[in-house]
């Protein structure tokens, strides 16, 4: 008796109450410990987690409980079936842009007669001397940190029933810190003035110090959470082409439904200016479509009855009516917008450095405030209480795990947004994070360097054969076939006046050709070498046609060669300009294809290509592509999506170029370079950032320059960080592609 295959399904849903990477981390913990859960990943700058388990061990309660046992809330009821519903829900955006909003109006309102009476004592006797009485301090310092304040504790304490901490940890003890000694000293001044603390008996206070402290951060988080929410624009974008209805002609009357109402089969209508609603065939009228939004093609595309079009573009001129091939969650927009949320809500590998310090992070800098306080209180000038209480604080506050947690999923939701923008979707951040490292691109020359839309140049018959009725034979040979090759030489029959017929049995040979029935004969289409190429009368035409870089294709009768068929693709436009782009940048650019040497080359020359693998079988490709990379080499592999592989191109490939053209490789890897540069900022400077200002906040360069951080400086700092990090991120929605992507089709990119 064997075990049940384990039936794995993915889901994303929203989490609220996240601060920082510890945050992260926590929640990680607690759903990875649920049985049948493979994979968690919980992404701070979108809000959410995606769960990869085995629904037959896990279900989402389950995972729900465990987020809630973390001490935070699962939005598991905002799990989407419609994929082109974006992942970040913006209602728990917009409540928590509200409730930062009054939480900062409040704490602004109270904090700032306790800066004019912090300048009352210092800069400006002049102000009213009851700015500065302890009892108004107390009372307008109270609110801010207990109502403003509260997010803080309530973080805090959620953290310390699961013994853990977080970023709100800090906060708390920080600015507590602060108001329960100045508490203390409103309370007991006698206290304080016997032990010598404080002016004219009078010790000081720092209400103002917890209330600006609470107040900044407020603020960095409310400037934070606004950049945050534009990292998603890109998807809001894609989801937004898609129109509310639709026009579709249902028992001869034209009606406008809602989409989610569209079925497969529907006749729909589309005027000029209007989105196309959903996926489909055009079946009467003409017109041009804008396909740039999906494909990352600038030019409007052409359309008659039989072409597809793509929900979501945009109908230029004419009106046309087609019929509904894929609606909902199935048309091409929906899945791309899947595939970006897949890829944004996905881990880089170059986080797990960053995770692996956020995790021991706040408990190292409880103990690095600790050491601080008790190194001043021993050994610092009098009043060595206050230098310890202010210093800890200080290092309390500065202190960002934030940064870090923010410092690649931005960069990534940023750079999958302006991938889908120029028609390059990603499949995850590992699959961006790793392009940039490729230095050997390898092209599948079939639709790829070439248009993918070969034409038959010649026909050379044998003597004693004619050649209509070996085109004839051939395309009755070839009617079954999907190849290109195949699909050229039935075309060309049709555009002579040759009716193709059907063949009795149909057998297609990866990477050589057909085999049929026809009239009672055995028709074999293919390779010269497999298709029994003997006749010396085709040796000369042979070498012709491969020469000037057209196909020779073999006509077997009975397994005697009859005559050749001479097939030509052309070079695509971009193909030249994009391979020189790609050896500028110091990547080596190889051309794969099963054509025969000369002919190879013919193209290839055409291509600015110098390395050649010609005469490869299907089956044979991924063996050149393991000894290319065993050197130690990384390799991408680009080849095009052939007939109904569109679906799957965008569903398995590791990077999918939607515009077909090469020159969306060029944009893939400038955009990989781009992000991943960007991704190492934030982290340099979220790393450098912690460096440099905990031992400065410490106090250790009092002793040689005198200099200490005030904690109100060391607040502005840490609200400024993650505000830093999360702008300079969205400092790459001003990346442009090198070259416009170009002709289209759906091109897939793989490394290796």
């Amino acid at each position: 008796m064997t075990d049940k295959a384990p039936a794995i399904e993915i889901v994303s849903f929203p989490v609220e109450g996240m601060t920082c990477a510890s945050c992260v981390n926590r929640i990680t913990r607690f759903v990875r410990a649920v049985d049948g859960v493979e994979d968690v990943n919980v992404n701070l700058a979108t809000d959410s987690a995606t769960v990869r388990f085995d629904r037959q061990r896990a279900g989402v309660p389950a995972l729900a409980a465990a987020v809630e046992a973390a001490g935070y809330v699962a939005r598991v009821d905002h799990i989407a079936d419609d994929a082109t519903t974006p992942s970040i829900e913006p209602s728990y955006q917009e409540r928590h842009l509200a409730d930062l909003r009054w939480r900062i109006v409040l704490a602004t309102a109270l904090t700032v007669p306790l800066l004019f009476g912090l300048a009352r004592m210092t800069v400006a006797p002049f102000l009213p001397a009851v700015l500065a009485d302890p009892w108004l301090q107390l009372a307008l310092a109270t609110p801010v940190q207990f109502i403003a304040g509260s997010v803080f504790y309530r973080s805090a304490l959620n953290a310390l029933r699961h013994r853990t901490t977080d970023m709100d940890t800090l906060v708390a003890v920080g600015t507590t810190a602060a108001y329960g000694y100045s508490l203390v000293a409103v309370l007991f001044p006698r206290f304080f003035a016997a032990a010598g603390i404080g002016v004219d008996g009078a010790p000081p206070l720092y209400f103002d110090t917890a209330a600006t402290i609470v107040t900044l951060i407020l603020v960095g988080r409310y400037l934070e959470a606004q950049a945050r929410s534009r990292t998603s624009d890109a998807i809001r974008s894609l989801v937004a082409l898609a129109p509310r209805t639709a026009r579709v002609v249902r028992a001869g009357m034209e009606a406008d439904i809602p989409l989610a109402e569209v079925v497969v089969a529907d006749r729909v209508i589309v005027r000029p200016g209007e989105h196309i609603p959903v996926d489909g065939i055009v079946l009467e009228g003409r017109s041009a479509v804008d396909e740039s939004m999906v494909t990352g093609e600038s030019m409007p595309v052409d359309k008659a009855p039989g072409d597809e079009v793509i929900g979501g573009t945009m109908n230029s001129s004419g009106s046309f009516e087609f019929r509904a091939s894929r609606v909902g969650a199935e048309t091409v927009l929906a899945r791309i917008v899947h595939l970006v949320q897949e890829a944004q809500a996905s881990r880089a590998p170059i986080q797990r450095l960053a995770d692996a310090v956020t995790g021991v992070f706040v408990p190292a800098v409880l103990a690095i405030a600790a050491i601080t306080f008790v190194v001043w209180l021993v050994a610092g000038p009098t009043p060595s209480f206050n230098f310890a209480l202010l210093n800890a604080i200080a290092v309390l506050i500065i202190a960002c795990p934030c940064a870090l947690g923010l410092a690649t999923p931005t960069s990534v939701m940023v750079g999958t947004g302006k991938g889908a923008e120029n028609g390059v979707l990603f499949r995850s951040a590992e699959a961006l994070e790793r392009l940039h490292e490729v230095d050997v691109v390898v092209f599948d020359k079939t639709g790829t360097l070439t248009e993918g839309r070969p034409r038959v140049t010649d026909v050379v018959p044998v003597a004693g054969v004619d050649a209509d009725e070996l085109l004839r034979l051939a395309a009755s040979a070839e009617r079954g076939s999907e190849h290109p090759v195949g699909e050229a030489i039935v075309r060309a029959a049709r555009e002579r006046g040759i009716e193709p017929a059907a063949p009795d049995a149909f057998e297609a040979i990866a990477g050589s050709g057909v085999r049929a029935s026809v009239d009672g004969q055995q028709i074999r289409v293919g390779r010269s070498e497999t298709a029994g190429a003997d006749a010396e009368a085709l040796k000369g035409p042979g070498e012709r046609m491969a020469a000037a870089g057209n196909t020779p294709v073999v006509v077997s009768i009975d397994g005697a060669p009859v005559g050749l068929i001479g097939v030509a693709d052309t070079i695509r436009i971009g193909s030249r300009s994009a391979v020189a782009e790609l050896r500028r940048r110091g990547i080596e650019v190889v051309m794969l294809t099963g054509d025969e040497d000369v002919t190879a080359r013919a193209i290839a020359r055409s291509a600015g290509i110098d390395e050649i693998l010609a005469g490869v079988r299907p089956a044979e490709k991924a063996a050149e592509i393991r000894r290319l990379r065993s050197d130690g080499r990384v390799v991408a592999m680009v080849g095009i999506a052939m007939g109904g592989g569109t679906d799957i191109a965008i569903e398995s490939a590791a990077v999918t170029l939607m515009g077909g053209d090469p020159q969306g490789v060029v944009t893939a890897v400038a955009l990989s370079k781009a992000t991943m540069r960007n991704i190492r900022q934030n982290l340099f400077w979220a790393f450098a950032y912690n460096a440099a200002l905990i031992p400065l906040a410490a106090g250790v360069l009092y002793p040689v320059t005198g200099w200490l951080l005030d904690p109100i400086v060391a607040a502005a700092a840490m609200a400024l960080s993650s505000v830093t990090v999360v702008t300079n991120a969205l400092r790459l929605r001003g990346f442009e592609p090198p070259a416009a992507a170009g002709e289209p089709g759906t091109a897939v990119l793989r490394t290796a």
